[in-house]
């Protein structure tokens, strides 16, 4: 089998490096080890913002901001050409700490970011049935995308352009001759290609090796979530308090997440967080105790140093790139990455500055 790029890894950052590469006129071929989307593009919640931006190096937010502007747009591309909505969603974003709200200013001053401090009548207004809170930080501008939905309509997107995806089809080796890339392994067979793009989440590194992975910095964390099933209209707004937030999403489905857990591994739910999460969530929204917990559920990020994502070139092995490590933020960098990525897989002039993403940085 024969393609001009294989992509390895059917998350967010494969798909949207698969859409990328599109624009450019390049279909590319995706392989992933189990289901498309279902590691931690699904699990995650979708908000178009770092959580706590300011705490986070400018290259993060340069390709926040990049895509910020840009997923509106796209979204409505993927429901006119494959019918599911994404549901982005402009709800904006609510943090009721504000202990570091002269950073959070000051980092909004200096990136033009639309963000205000809030009292508490001001907050009643956005969302009644919050706690009670004397300050807030508002930043109204923060959109959502309901990320089990995007990926569907990517993926539904992505096929209609003939692109060929291929589940349950783990990658078991790299085929290197003299450090360049001449394709993939895999337990149906070699795919030859001239350009391989690794997008593995959490597994990136182990795909990589030892030798070949030795600057990857990108670890499994554990992330669990609750979503309760709730009413239109009982929240509006995203709110953040103490490293927890509240998504609410258009069907009246709320998320409570989410806990930030170093275990190697182990994709699988606790009790303890159950109780976490569910204290949290009655907090910040007291109502919530009188809505089911629908589902808990776990994904693994792949963290990364600052969460400073790894794209481009590998320094050793021409045709190989990487496009992971988006720690918590992969759908709200996931975009600016992938456009990165392809001008680089293309040789084109990058429009965003590589050398903050560089393997060997």
């Amino acid at each position: 089998m024969n393609s001009d790029v294989v992509i390895i890894g059917g998350g967010i950052a494969g798909f949207l490096s698969a859409y990328e590469l599109l624009q450019h006129g390049v279909k590319a071929m995706i392989v992933e080890r189990g289901e498309t989307g279902h590691e931690s593009s699904w699990a995650g919640g979708g908000i178009l913002s770092p959580l706590y931006p300011w705490r986070y190096p400018s290259p993060v937010t340069d390709l926040a901001k990049w895509g910020q502007v840009r997923y509106e747009a796209l979204a409505h591309t993927l429901y006119k050409q494959s019918g599911i909505d994404p549901e982005w969603l402009k709800s904006g974003l609510l943090f009721l700490d504000t202990a570091e709200q002269d950073q959070a200013q000051a980092w909004a001053a200096e990136f033009d970011v639309n963000l205000e401090l809030i009292d508490s009548k001001r907050i009643s207004s956005l969302a009644p049935a919050l706690k009670s809170s004397a300050q807030a930080i508002w930043m109204p501008e923060v959109a959502q995308m309901r990320n089990p939905r995007l990926m569907q309509s990517l993926k539904q997107f992505l096929l209609k352009a003939g692109i060929d995806i291929r589940e349950n089809s783990p990658v078991t080796g790299l085929n290197i001759v003299e450090n360049r890339i001449t394709g993939v392994k895999t337990p149906n067979g070699e795919i030859v290609a001239n350009k391989v793009i690794l997008t593995g989440g959490a597994w990136s590194r182990d795909i990589l090796g030892d030798e070949l992975g030795a600057d990857l910095q990108v670890e499994p964390v554990r992330g669990q979530m609750l979503i309760f099933k709730t009413k239109p209209g009982l929240l509006s707004t995203m709110v953040l308090d103490e490293g927890k937030y509240l998504i609410p999403r258009k069907d009246g489905r709320i998320l409570i997440g989410s806990t930030l857990e170093y275990v190697g591994f182990q994709n699988v739910t606790t009790p303890e967080a159950l109780d976490e999460l569910e204290s949290a969530a009655y907090d910040m929204l007291p109502a919530l105790a009188q809505y089911p917990i629908e589902k808990h559920w776990a994904g693994l990020r792949p963290g990364s140093p600052a969460g400073i994502p790894y794209i481009g070139p590998h320094p050793q092995v021409a045709g190989l790139f990487v496009n992971t490590g988006h720690f918590r933020n992969g759908v709200v960098l996931g975009l600016a990455s992938a456009h990165l990525l392809a001008d680089l897989v293309c040789e084109h002039s990058p429009e965003i500055n590589p050398t903050p993403y560089r393997l060997n940085r």
